[in-house]
């Protein structure tokens, strides 16, 4: 064999040599990688329910040995209400990540949709099945899974009638757009109506909207019932200036809502609802199949009672109780 023969010989060996070595390196990283799970966040908007479902997910992640930059990557968006953002976040996602979690139904929805393949856990989510997120409660048969954050609307209509007794007609104001608000006004008015409101519906598409709806509302009834509704929350500050101007006391759908401008509630935990959902998701990056896995209710239902407005609003709140 000639020097050049020699050449290209010895040349042919080093290069599948470096290329099994290659072979070999990526391998390595592809286990490494898979050791790694990615999971997106999607959340509808911002705000403090949301928000504390949110942190307590990744919280109870964490103390469970998944941590943000170990065991898992964390790939959180906001899509900031906007249903066009719903829909370029979600894709975005599906394509990048092992495991998804959807804060608020119309960011379920969004993504169901979409995913077909891809676990999604979803929570403050109100009624799955109306919104054609699972088959049932016990066995969602699909890719989605996860908690609703459903309060008992019949408690919170009890507490109205204690802090308000004297109240003869009751406000519900709702976005027309969010499935899980209709779902609530469509238990509380016949529930109200039972114990002998008379009933008055206000709903909004849109927070600018909230004002004008909440004003006119107050200046006809006694009290204002809003139900776990995404940009209701949003803006219960303003709400509460109004409550407060117009004397008219206003039940909220969760804790957080209270705290914003709301008398009371007996409402989710929405910390708590994150960290159960994560308790969930933990079962199925585990190997649990999400059209087996249950979806649960919140296991941590509180009476909440913003005090300050209590005070401003002259009522006597010492005394409430929630009958078993």
């Amino acid at each position: 064999m000639n020097k050049i023969g020699k050449y290209l010989l010895n040349t042919s060996i080093l290069g599948l040599s470096a290329l099994a070595l290659v072979a070999c390196s990526s391998s390595d990283n592809q286990k490494t990688n898979s050791d790694t799970v990615k999971v997106g966040i999607l959340q509808y908007m911002e705000h403090d329910s949301l928000s504390a479902a949110r942190k307590g997910f990744e919280a109870e992640l964490a103390e469970n040995g998944y941590k943000a930059g170990e065991k898992i990557t964390l790939d959180y968006q906001n899509a900031q209400g906007d249903q066009a953002n719903l829909q370029t976040i979600s894709e975005q996602l599906v394509g990048n990540n092992d495991v998804i979690l959807a804060i608020a139904t119309p960011a379920a929805q969004s993504l169901a949709n979409i995913s077909t393949d891809t676990p999604v856990l979803f929570t403050a989510v109100t009624d799955p099945i109306s919104a054609d997120l699972v088959r049932s409660i016990k066995e969602p048969g699909g890719m989605l899974t996860g908690t609703s954050d459903q309060a008992p609307i019949d408690k919170q209509i009890e507490l109205l009638g204690q802090a308000v007794p004297k109240a003869k007609t009751v406000g519900i104001l709702y976005t027309t757009s969010e499935r899980n608000s209709e779902v609530q006004v469509e238990e509380a008015k016949p529930l109200l109506e039972k114990a002998g409101y008379k009933v008055m519906t206000k709903g909004i598409s849109n927070t600018n909207e909230v004002q004008d709806a909440v004003t006119s509302l107050m200046k006809s009834v006694d009290a204002v019932f809003v139900p776990t509704d995404n940009t209701v929350a949003s803006t219960m500050t303003m709400i509460g200036e109004l409550s407060l101007q117009y004397k008219v006391p206003v039940i909220g759908g969760s804790t957080d809502m209270v705290d914003d401008g709301g008398l009371l509630t007996y409402g989710t935990n929405y910390e708590a609802l994150g960290r159960q959902t994560a308790k969930i998701a933990i079962r199925i990056m585990e190997g649990a199949d999400p059209a087996k896995t249950a979806v649960e209710y919140p296991e941590s239902v509180d009476l909440h009672v913003n005090e300050t407005m209590a005070k401003k609003l002259g009522i006597d709140t010492s005394s409430l109780s929630v009958s078993k």
